[in-house]
């Protein structure tokens, strides 16, 4: 089924998950029993991710942070931040359009820019620096770092960072190979500092509520999940007269990738100098400004986009491990000097409910085989199957994820919309809680579902919308909330190790997302001209102490030197 849903059918779907969200409500929580107590009374009201998820509204001044990396994602999460959680004292970038951006923001989207954020006096009271490591040595009272580079530079500025006594929130994903990350996770168990990655759907009440439908059975046996993330960034860039702009004789396309070099970075003379460039970790300003292009600076479309959804299709089957990847993809539309691809198509293998042994808590079992500690099998055949494409030439079904079981189908779409769709019982032909759903053209045009509900699909639907959030955040300002309040407690001399909070994407998660995404890579590319092939993932690759397992040890030879 397309994810682009009629409105009447998008509707229903909306309806249906409020109505198993408000079932979840009435009946026993699987996680957050609190949550039920928000409802007593005439006190329904939407659940705050701050009690969600366990933190605290802050107490005294706010985390002292600064900024590394302000492009594009760097300034999603200067708009997105809470300043009473963390405070940006100083932002560095060696792009002087960048650091011009990042206070002035855009007129619309999510990039507010500081000045936005703190007023006319951002200028004066957040330091600009061009270097990180300048930055760490002059401003040693910043607590934390926010690190919004390109993919290659993650490990070593988060490593610098970490070692120079920071808590560290880096963006996704986490490195550019998987020793990279093992490297990160060292870091910062050495250091005893808070060590964060991007990865928002962690900290998004939206997946909270799929989840927590998943959990409570709702949707029967989950056997396929189909994941993709498709746009279309093959129409030309048209000039101020209407023609299509032109570089090296050839059209400009509206492709995100491959943006303009603005005047301020082309201008700029450290810009023009191969030497500062090089000692920055670019090879030219075409690779610094169009990073997401090169296999040396960036990891594709598995890196930049696959890695969400995996994530959330893992945390969708309990955080477990894939199996094994098949992958094919390539250059199939564009012919200029990018590298990476254009199109991928994964199919994932992984392990079904009853694929492992499990105790009486749910907790995986595990034996010893081969001098090896394993998860013990229990059903070989219970697999489910996640497919996943990301293409550049068709944006008709946009991204979303389509999570298919044996009573019913559940649907995230674009990080807003949550539906869910029941699978008819040809046993049961009617019921005193089915409903019939009739859609009508409410106010300005847009559709209204009307529902001659029954007494108890009322009840469950008005309790399900009563703690559904109003306005979906993508989990963003989450993500910094909790980082920030993370680092208070684990600066805290009060609070003892073993009770400090941890980021709910922590070192080891976030590895495993790298791991999935980055060993699809492999599969698709293939090793010295193997080609494309089936991969099985192997436990030790996910053993953070492991430097030696590794499924892109290849890799190190495109990287930056690490040491």
């Amino acid at each position: 089924m397309a994810m682009n849903l009629l409105p009447e059918k998008r509707e229903q779907g909306k309806q249906n998950f409020a109505v198993e969200v408000g079932k979840q409500l009435s009946g026993e929580m699987t996680r957050r029993q609190f949550m039920k107590g928000l409802l007593a009374g005439a006190a329904a009201v939407p659940v705050s991710a701050a009690l969600y998820y366990g933190y605290d509204k802050f107490h005294g001044e706010p985390v002292r942070a600064a900024l590394i990396g302000c492009g594009d994602e760097g300034g999603v999460l200067v708009g997105e931040h809470n300043p009473d959680y963390l405070r940006f004292v100083a932002v560095c970038d060696i792009r002087p359009f960048n650091l011009k951006r990042i206070f002035e923001g855009e007129d619309t989207g999510p990039r507010k820019g500081l000045n936005r954020k703190y007023g006319n006096k951002a200028r004066k009271e957040i330091e600009v620096f061009t270097d990180y490591r300048q930055m760490l040595e002059k401003r040693k009272d910043i607590q934390a770092v926010v690190i919004a580079v390109p993919l290659h530079l993650h490990a070593r500025i988060a490593i610098d960072c970490m070692r120079a006594g920071k808590h560290v929130l880096c963006e996704k994903l986490m490195a550019w190979n998987v020793r990279q990350c093992k490297e990160m996770i060292r870091t910062a168990r050495e250091t005893d500092r808070v060590l964060a990655i991007g990865h928002q759907r962690h900290y998004s009440l939206l997946y909270a509520y799929a989840q927590e439908l998943i959990r409570s059975g709702a949707l029967g046996d989950i056997k396929h999940i189909r994941a993709l993330w498709h746009r279309n960034n093959t129409w030309p860039k048209l000039s101020k007269d209407g023609k299509p702009e032109l570089e090296n004789g050839q059209p400009v396309l509206r492709d995100s990738w491959r943006p303009e070099i603005r005047d301020l970075d082309a201008n700029d003379p450290q810009l023009r100098d191969p030497q500062f460039l090089a000692r920055h970790g670019y090879r030219s300003l075409e690779e610094l400004v169009r990073w997401r292009l090169y296999l040396r600076t960036g990891g594709g479309l598995m890196a930049e986009l696959g890695s969400h959804q995996l994530d959330a299709c893992s945390i969708f089957l309990g955080k477990v491990h894939p199996l094994a990847v098949t992958a094919i993809g390539g250059k199939y539309f564009y012919r200029d000097d990018r590298e990476v691809e254009d199109h991928v198509f994964c199919s994932f293998e992984f392990p079904g409910a009853n694929y492992y042994e499990r105790d009486d808590q749910g907790q995986i079992v595990y034996e010893v085989r081969n001098g090896r500690r394993l998860p013990k099998v229990k059903d070989s055949q219970d697999i489910v199957v996640v497919t996943y494409s990301s293409i550049n030439t068709n944006a008709f079904e946009e991204y979303g994820e389509c999570v298919m079981g044996t009573r019913g189908t559940l649907m995230v779409l674009r990080e807003q919309d949550a539906l869910f769709y029941p699978e008819p019982d040809p046993n049961r032909r009617s019921s005193a809680a089915q409903s019939t759903v009739q859609v009508t053209q409410g106010a300005a045009n847009k559709p209204a579902v009307e529902s001659s509900a029954s007494e108890p699909r009322e009840q469950y639907l008005k309790q399900g919308q009563a703690v559904l959030p109003r306005e979906v955040s993508r989990g963003y300002r989450e993500e910094m909330e909790h980082f920030a309040y993370c680092v208070k407690m684990w600066e805290d001399r009060n609070i003892k190790p073993e009770e400090r909070p941890w980021p709910r994407c922590h070192g080891e998660v976030a590895m495993a997302d790298a791991i999935v995404a980055l060993t699809a890579n492999v599969a698709m590319r293939g090793v010295n001209g193997s080609g494309p092939r089936r991969i099985e993932f192997q436990p030790e690759w996910f053993d953070a102490n492991d430097l030696n397992s590794l499924p892109d040890a290849h890799m190190k030879e495109w990287g930056p030197p690490f040491d």
